[in-house]
């Protein structure tokens, strides 16, 4: 059986997060987010498809919404309720992504 990952808080989690561009923490430790702007829709979900195939590998599934070329999300560890390195780590991947197919943010 995998081992629980536990929720990073306060200073461990600011301090982790300000490592990776444009994500922002959530009042509480409750979550990451970020917006991604991409040129077009293709673009937009182009990103959602690569990030989404890693997810599944991860089986780490972010909540998500999409309108055009806007990509919201948000990743929390819900069974620890918080975030977690896993967290971290799918944010570095969508920031890689985004990256490759030019979004600003």
């Amino acid at each position: 059986m995998a081992k629980r990952m536990a929720a990073l808080r306060g200073s461990d989690l600011s301090s982790a997060v300000a490592a990776i561009d444009g994500w922002a923490v959530e009042p509480g430790d409750g979550g990451l987010t970020k917006r991604f702007r991409f040129p077009d829709f293709q673009s937009a979900f182009a990103f959602m498809t690569a990030v989404a195939l890693e997810a599944e590998r991860m089986n780490h599934h972010p909540e998500w919404t999409n309108v055009y070329a806007t990509v919201d999300v948000r990743l929390s560890s819900h069974d620890v309720g918080g975030v977690t390195e896993r967290d971290l780590a799918l944010a570095r991947h969508m920031n890689t992504v985004a990256a490759r197919l030019a979004a600003a943010d």
